[in-house]
């Protein structure tokens, strides 16, 4: 069961910039916004900063699908933007998704486990 629609278009990103709230650790910035929805839209911003666009994919295959097994635990009815930085590409797919949960988890939207720690 799918929870989730992507934000595609430029003026969905840039409602959630100015009016959403964002924190940021080492690899990932994270906008987080009320879309008064029954299910969470994601977008992925991945710039030219981080590398060519092989890399730029992979950060955001990596990134997808961190979200996508994680995505039981996020809160429903919001928009999310998740913004790669540079160090981003050099980091694992654990990595990425520990970096995931820890921006939720500062958000208040991730119902956090009582045995996981987190070392961002």
């Amino acid at each position: 069961m799918k929870h989730t629609e992507s934000l595609k278009k430029n003026r969905d990103f840039q409602n959630v910039y100015k009016k959403g709230t964002s924190f940021a650790n080492r690899y990932l910035v994270m906008y987080v916004m009320d879309n008064g929805l029954e299910m969470n839209r994601v977008g992925i911003s991945v710039s030219k900063k981080v590398g060519n666009s092989v890399v730029r994919h992979r950060v955001k295959r990596l990134i997808k699908e961190a979200y996508r097994l994680q995505e039981e635990k996020f809160h429903r009815g919001l928009d999310v933007v998740i913004i790669a930085r540079v160090s981003a590409k050099d980091i694992s797919f654990e990595k990425t998704e520990s970096a995931l949960l820890h921006l939720g988890r500062l958000h208040q939207i991730v119902e956090s486990d009582d045995n996981e720690k987190s070392n961002d």
